[in-house]
């Protein structure tokens, strides 16, 4: 979450909001200031309050029409209806909301199925309150795992494997966690908070995420894994799963390291099974030992709710699960965090009954039209370049041409003048050069919007090329991990 600091030397204010909002006494309404920093001593009518509220949060941008986050933003009337519902419930409270437990045992299942877990009966997963705290999740299993090894000294990458007369390592060194420079930022989180040293592999070229050759370059005996993430938040692209495994494969054959994969599906997860159903990057692949997604993403409902499942029972450590003894039910739990709302696991449950394997097809095919049609349009236009296309994740990234004389954030500025929240960015180290703009398609997000921001765009076009030759600031550069 975001840490927010206090603020002082606010002006004091005499004058109130509007009279009308206090029904019968508009005098109260006309001087009341909206509380900063301390409670007032008096209530109001829940009718006033509310809509002061409601007055401030206009300012928010439409959610619809923000293109920078990938958390859903639309479901259905039913969907919503089931969430009041269940906002009471505290999912933590097994014994008291036994239904809603067995909801997300059923959701648990489902995602191990889709991800062709190897034996349904014998895997453990759980939900979380979204990817972030599933990859801790997982990353401290990967480390838990790890310390737990017999390992031995074996003289690095490519020197063979370990011997009989080699000595025991009594001081295993630091452990370190492989991944691409374009990880979520909750990775390298987990490794500050949980003391793991991020092995990060930068960007290079037009190369933009994780390959199984810089991988693998970066792997020793103290490598607790690799993440492998499939869908990158800067452009949409899924990282070569299979070949990463292969090569760890082969890297154990030489060496004895028995490194696991983590695959974090925050979007893919929920994409690949229905749209891409060939592509090997889940369970079947025999070293990937556990996969998170963000069931808020293109698990299509509202935030948060996320979800991780390790292949098997040895993937887990048991030590890392607590069985609790709370209010009446002896219940085992692994996790961050400890009550949450049962709303967010209900709308899961309603989505995979609701929608089955062909709805969620095509759901998620819709999106991926709109993506390579936008991008396509985009392309079009002239002075701008894809780097994907959308045919992955419905997700793409483009920037300008150099010739052009106006540059991303100018596009992203004006795009949002019209309501359009289009993030545009630079690149981590190695490729701070490139800034792009990056489009995220979700449910809801039609053709015909699509078609309303193509308009858009070739519209402030002109007054964005009377700007030719005005020197770019590089410290207009903002980010977005979401």
């Amino acid at each position: 979450m975001v840490l927010h600091q206090g603020k002082a030397g606010r002006p004091d204010r005499t004058a109130g909001t509007n009279p009308l909002y206090a029904g019968a006494n508009p005098a109260l309404a006309a001087g009341f200031v909206m509380p900063h920093d301390k409670l007032r001593e008096d209530s109001l009518p829940p009718d006033t309050a509310l809509q002061l509220v409601r007055d401030e949060l206009m300012l928010d941008g439409n959610a619809r029409l923000n293109l920078a986050t990938f958390v859903t933003t639309w479901m259905e009337p039913q969907a919503r209806e089931l969430m009041a519902e269940c906002v009471d419930k505290n999912m933590i409270d097994k014994d008291e909301y036994p239904q809603t437990a067995e909801l997300e045992r059923r959701c648990v299942n489902i995602l191990a199925d889709l991800w062709h877990a190897p034996d349904p009966a014998d895997i453990m997963g759980c939900s979380t309150t979204g990817s972030s705290e599933a990859c801790m999740l997982a990353g401290m299993a990967l480390k838990r795992r790890w310390s737990k090894l017999d390992r031995v000294s074996s003289g690095g990458p490519g020197g063979g494997a370990p011997g009989p007369g080699e000595a025991r390592m009594s001081q295993p060194g630091k452990p370190n966690l492989v991944m691409g420079a374009n990880v979520q930022v909750c990775w390298e989180k987990f490794c500050e908070y949980w003391e793991v040293e991020p092995r990060l592999v930068p960007m290079d070229g037009d190369r933009y995420h994780l390959t199984a050759d810089e991988a693998v370059a970066r792997c020793d005996e103290n490598t607790i894994g690799v993440v492998a993430i499939l869908g990158s938040t800067f452009d949409g692209s899924y990282e070569p799963v299979a070949e990463i495994v292969a090569a760890l494969d082969s890297l154990e054959e030489r060496t004895g390291w028995d490194i696991p994969v983590h695959v974090d599906g925050a979007s893919g997860a929920m994409i690949a099974p229905f749209l891409d159903p060939d592509l090997e990057w889940d369970f079947r692949l025999p070293r990937v030992a556990s996969i998170n997604t963000s069931g808020h993403k293109y698990g299509l409902v509202y935030p948060g709710v996320g979800w991780v499942i390790w292949r098997d029972k040895a993937a887990l450590p048991s030590e890392l699960v607590f069985n609790v003894n709370y209010l009446g039910g002896d219940m085992p739990t692994f996790a961050l965090n400890f009550s949450r709302p049962g709303a967010e696991v209900a709308a899961q449950y309603y989505t995979f009954v609701r929608l089955g394997r062909e709805g969620f097809r095509a759901v998620q095919q819709a999106s991926r039209d709109v993506a390579v049609h936008l991008s396509s349009g985009i392309a079009s236009l002239g002075p701008f370049s894809l780097l994907t296309r959308g045919d992955q994740l419905p997700v793409f990234a483009f920037t300008t041409r150099p010739d052009v004389g106006f540059d991303v954030f100018d596009v992203s500025r004006r795009l949002r003048e019209r309501g359009w929240l289009v993030p545009a960015y630079t690149f981590p180290e190695n490729r701070t050069d490139l800034a792009v703009l990056r489009i995220v398609v979700r449910n809801g997000f039609t053709h015909d919007l699509a078609d309303l921001l193509l308009a858009d765009l070739k519209r402030v076009l002109p007054e964005l090329e009377q700007l030719g030759g005005r020197p770019k600031d590089p410290a207009k550069a903002t980010a977005f991990h979401h």
